[in-house]
């Protein structure tokens, strides 16, 4: 009895450790990426996962169609963006 509680806790404490130190922040990391695919809209300056930068230029459900420098306009999935790295002004943000 004593033998198996002391095989048991380590590997009950590794799963812990894992958790708060990787599934945890990977979770959040997960849900704010949603988020912010959620809260896409139109004129926002954004990256997608390939590495193109351009501008929202209209969006729908599943996907966006982004405008890049050239005047050229390509349709992604919603979930192929990355991040947005400027706003398009019209909404406030109340984080500063």
């Amino acid at each position: 009895m004593q033998g198996t509680m002391g095989t048991i806790i380590p590997l009950i404490l590794m799963f812990v450790l894992f958790y708060f130190l990787l599934i945890r922040p990977q979770q959040k990391r997960q849900k704010a990426v949603q988020q912010m695919q959620r809260d896409l809209k139109k004129g926002d300056k954004v990256v997608t996962i390939g590495g193109l930068h351009g501008f929202v230029d209209s969006i729908d459900d599943s996907k966006a169609v982004i405008k890049c420098g050239d005047g050229s306009r390509l349709t992604f999935d919603r979930s192929a963006i990355r991040e947005v790295t400027e706003d398009s002004g019209e909404s406030v943000n109340l984080s500063k």
